[in-house]
């Protein structure tokens, strides 16, 4: 029941709706409070500050009625330029950046603040009473709602502002490339666990990994994208109960339910484990969602810009500055892992095997972010040589010989597509200067 809590929990945050929903409640909150102040303390700003604080009843309810009516107005408005956005944005690059712009906290604040801008008003403006015998306004709920209307108007600027920003190609791919060199940075290294990388344990290892009997299974309580792992809690989890855990699933992978994430087996040291709530202990070390998610899922973010470039790549598109520009992210990405140390798949408590992982290496990334790009680009000058360009790049960041040789893999095919698909000599004969430069590095 924990872990269903936790999922829903976790989509909630991820809904549109999550932080414009906190708002209003902070707005009904505030408006109460500001009237139980009025109400029940000695405090007369009227007297003091006649000009600010003597509307009056009609007054007040004037002003606050053109409040609630103007704010309700603009945050129909926001909705429909963010929903506006949405479309275009999916239909121009990609529907996989969609959630970039549904969790957009600006976007996210500025409706919150409209809505609860309205709801503050009504709520103000059913309290106050115009009678002689019960006259009754809360002078400073007032004042604070009128404010919060001139804030509003702040907050329209900054929301067309960022709207026309966010939609400027150069802000998506960036935001995204930041996205994933976070999570690099965070993944790699991971420190989880110690590596083993002895060649006689490794051995064992792998033998004890491939052998199929005692490993009991540990499946999945609903459906969705694999989108974290809690690594440190996992290691300590394995270290008490003195066991193997395997990884079966790669981070951003789907999962159904029922379906096996983890396998759990008697460590090393003890043949008989116990198996006692092995399933309720272990799954609430794992986070599953409605999407992929890039914090730990450095696939997905490279996936997202490939996607970019495939879109400008399309003959409905045909955007090459837009696909040279995700060629350019791609590329710097890329960089960023080719001089990472990636972790072992055995890790231990530095003692004993405790868990085996999955994770991509060098080659599965350096594949999908330029694979597709370079087939989609068929008979395209300008992305081919930046294809080349960014391998340039990736090439000065390499540490060693096997990554470096996936890199001339990559160099190589992207010539031989170019001398295959380009149309003029000269058009070849660009790309093939661009690979002899890069050549000369390697010699």
């Amino acid at each position: 029941m924990n872990t269903r809590f936790r999922h829903y929990w976790q989509q909630l945050q991820e809904s549109l709706w999550f932080v414009p929903g906190l708002m209003v409640i902070t707005a009904i909150g505030l408006a109460g409070g500001l009237i139980e102040f009025d109400a029940n303390t000695s405090w007369n700003g009227t007297k003091s500050y006649p000009l600010l604080f003597g509307v009056g009843a009609e007054g007040s309810r004037g002003m606050l009625t053109a409040i609630a009516g103007s704010m309700l107005t603009v945050a129909a408005l926001a909705f429909s330029l963010t929903l506006t956005t949405i479309t275009q944005v999916s239909s121009q690059y990609s529907p996989r950046v969609l959630r970039n712009f549904m969790a957009d906290r600006i976007n996210q604040v500025v409706m919150g603040y409209f809505v609860g801008v309205f709801t503050y008003c009504l709520i103000v403006l059913g309290t106050i009473r115009g009678t002689d015998e019960n006259k009754f306004v809360p002078g400073t709920a007032v004042l604070v709602g009128l404010i919060l209307a001139l804030g509003g108007v702040a907050a329209l600027i900054l929301f067309i502002h960022h709207i026309a920003e966010s939609l400027q190609t150069g802000t998506i791919v960036r935001h995204i490339h930041q996205e994933t060199v976070d999570a690099i940075e965070s993944l790699y290294p991971d420190k989880f666990g110690d590596p083993i990388d002895d060649p006689e344990e490794t051995k064992i290892a792998l033998e004890y990994s491939n052998d199929d009997t005692g490993w009991h299974p540990v499946v999945s309580s609903h459906t969705g994208y694999l989108q974290r792992i809690n690594t440190v809690g996992l290691l300590r989890w394995a270290t008490k109960h003195k066991v193997v855990l395997r990884i079966d699933r790669d981070m951003g992978a789907f999962v159904g339910e029922n379906s096996v994430i983890f396998s759990v087996r008697s460590g090393l040291e003890r043949p008989d484990p116990d198996e006692a709530d092995w399933p309720d202990d272990l799954i609430k070390y794992v986070s599953i969602g409605r999407n992929r998610s890039i914090s730990q899922d450095v696939s997905f973010g490279i996936q997202q810009l490939v996607d970019i470039a495939l879109k400008a790549l399309s003959p409905g598109i045909n955007d090459t500055t837009t696909a040279v520009m995700a060629v350019d992210y791609l590329g710097a990405i890329v960089a960023q892992l080719a001089h990472r140390e990636f972790p072992a798949p055995f890790r231990s408590d530095g003692k004993h095997l405790r868990i085996v992982v999955l994770s991509a290496d060098f080659e599965n990334y350096i594949r999908l972010a330029f694979d597709l790009v370079r087939i989609n680009a068929k008979g395209n000058h300008a992305v081919l040589r930046r294809l080349i360009r960014a391998l340039v790049l990736i090439s000065d960041c390499a540490v060693d010989e096997e990554r470096k040789a996936t890199i001339r893999e990559q160099a190589l095919l992207t010539v031989a597509h170019a001398e295959e698909t380009l149309a003029t000599d000269y058009e070849k004969k660009e790309v093939r200067s661009l690979y002899d430069a890069m050549k000369e590095k390697w010699t």
